[in-house]
């Protein structure tokens, strides 16, 4: 396990780092190039690869239906967490306040001075952007720029197909469906989609086309040079993606941002996927996928919260906080899970 973990572990502190580093220096506009790139050239290249070169196992088309499973847990996670911070940082009388040692005045006081979830001077607990930021956070995972970077080191064989499953229903049943829709209904933004454009997003998500691709090409044979050339895109598209994760991050402006997003880092990977694992191998799952699953389902939150959370004006500091707590938190619970359901 040890090696598996360090083989994992490598890429990811190492080009984040370089991110982190670089985000000092680079123009504001780098970050969103490269995200564009690899959503329309990098993952989709890294996917088509992956089905292609991928013998899945004959249970492979279960791997959608718990994907759905761990969204739906991850929206119930997400709202049941936002209730409970949203019970602790209500406003109390000034009575109350005084109590506690708050300064008295003429209206309710926000005891969010006294919590672990602090209101920033643009959003409260109360406004809806902020619990938008939250449930999507909650609920997303970085399936595809971090699962397909990390699940193909500690997971081969038939079973890496779930992971290739996994990362394209999310995008688009998660992400381009039911994450449109939330972004929408929390959202304040003037982006609000209607029915045919949300269609028109999911049937042109380029993922599952290179998915498609992928899986049928298998049949057909390629020249040496092209499979090579194949393989080796991975390698490349890898790196490019965790840089611009470092990129992100580095974007974070001090412990006080990361406050508001303990909450969702921790629901997104310790409490979702130790859910969605009991309920894989109650079901009967051989272990091979019940880890993908969990590792799946562990996975950071998504740039694609961040992604929402411009198009619909939502909180951005919360998304990004979000993602730098999950990854941190990332590098802590890969050893339990291959230790538990390894």
């Amino acid at each position: 396990m040890r090696d598996s973990l360090i083989q994992a572990y490598l890429p990811l502190v190492i080009w984040v780092g370089l991110g982190a580093g670089l985000g000092r220096f680079l123009p504001a506009v780098v970050p969103r190039l490269m995200g564009r790139g690899l959503y329309w050239v990098g993952i989709p290249l890294e996917i088509f690869a992956l089905a292609r070169q991928t013998h899945f196992a004959e249970d492979t088309g279960l791997a959608p239906l718990y994907t759905v499973i761990a969204l739906l847990l991850g929206l119930g996670l997400g709202l049941a967490g936002l209730a409970m911070v949203r019970s602790l940082t209500a406003p109390v009388p000034v009575e109350a306040a005084a109590d506690v040692g708050l300064a008295p005045g003429p209206e309710l006081v926000s005891p969010s001075a006294l919590s672990l979830w602090p209101d920033t001077a643009t959003m409260t607990w109360a406004d809806k952007p902020r619990q938008g930021s939250f449930v999507l956070a909650a609920m997303l995972g970085n399936t595809g720029f971090v699962g397909l970077a990390i699940v193909p080191t500690l997971v081969s064989g038939p079973y890496l197909g779930w992971a290739v499953f996994y990362s394209v229903t999310q995008n688009v049943v998660g992400t381009y469906g039911l994450g449109v829709f939330l972004a929408s209904w929390f959202g304040r933004g003037t982006h609000a989609q209607s029915r045919w454009q949300q269609l028109r997003d999911v049937v042109t998500v380029p993922s599952l086309w290179a998915f498609g691709l992928g899986s049928v090409s298998q049949a057909w044979g390629c020249p040496p040079l092209i499979e090579d050339a194949l393989h080796r895109s991975v390698g490349l598209v890898i790196p490019v993606a965790l840089v611009l994760m470092g990129l992100r991050l580095s974007q974070l402006q001090g412990w006080r941002s990361l406050q508001p997003a303990l909450v969702p880092a921790l629901l997104k990977v310790l409490v979702l996927p130790a859910i969605v694992g009991a309920v894989a191998l109650g079901s009967g799952l051989p272990r091979d996928a019940v880890l993908v699953l969990v590792l799946m389902a562990g996975m950071p939150c998504a740039f694609a919260g961040l992604i929402l959370a411009e198009e619909y004006d939502l909180d951005r500091e919360l998304a990004a906080a979000s993602i730098a707590l999950s990854t941190g938190g990332l590098l802590l619970t890969m050893p339990l899970w291959l230790l538990v359901f390894g």
